[in-house]
């Protein structure tokens, strides 16, 4: 079984990772994607988060029924600090015989050697799934002479040009902009229903 591994804190989830996740099951050949949600993640730790629980309603209305999508509570279900090497390595405890797929950005590929123990993060990978971002050039090479293993485990994507982050989305919420159609219906009515992201401190 080949599981794709896709993290973040979803403040909120969006459209756009709704289809990046649909192109990396097609292109990776996936049996099903994993939603970590991670609670704190440590490159996000001074800002200020929506709660957990309305963060795990959302991300749970967004999947839906959708049989090849499934939320992990990897991270939830632990203590922090929440490091993926560490969520790699309980996930090889869940699921012994998958192959563990690691969806990540160009952006965060190219910061990988920063990323806490990241040399053991690798060997942890049986592969990276990077979706590219136009206009970041990634030097492969350099990056293999400083985590050795990572060229042969890294397939690129073909992923459609999407300029939707959570953070813009979070802004024109606060700011009163059209912003229904950048989510699924559920997750828009909760948005609504719940009155979240409606000033700048959400």
């Amino acid at each position: 079984m080949r599981l794709g591994i896709f993290g973040g804190s979803f403040d909120p989830p969006h459209s756009g990772h709704l289809i990046l996740a649909a192109e990396a099951l097609n292109q990776l050949e996936l049996d099903r994607i994993l939603w970590v949600l991670t609670p704190k993640p440590p490159h996000k730790a001074d800002r200020r988060l929506t709660s957990l629980a309305e963060r795990l309603a959302l991300l749970s209305a967004a999947l839906g029924d959708d049989p090849t999508f499934e939320l992990s509570r990897v991270d939830i279900d632990r203590p922090a600090p929440y490091y993926a090497v560490d969520t790699l390595w309980l996930l090889h405890e869940q699921y012994p015989a998958a192959k563990l797929v690691f969806l990540m950005g160009s952006d965060s590929l190219g910061d990988l050697p920063n990323w806490h123990r990241s040399r053991e993060f690798v060997q942890q990978c049986d592969e990276l799934g990077v979706m590219c971002r136009p206009g970041r050039e990634i030097h492969l090479n350099e990056l293999e002479s400083l985590l050795p293993g990572l060229a042969e485990r890294v397939r690129f994507l073909e992923a459609p040009l999407l300029e939707i982050s959570s953070s813009g989305l979070r802004q024109k919420i606060a700011n009163g902009a059209a912003y229904r159609y950048y989510f699924p219906p559920p997750v828009w009515r909760m948005i609504e229903e719940m009155q979240l992201y409606k000033n700048n401190n959400r």
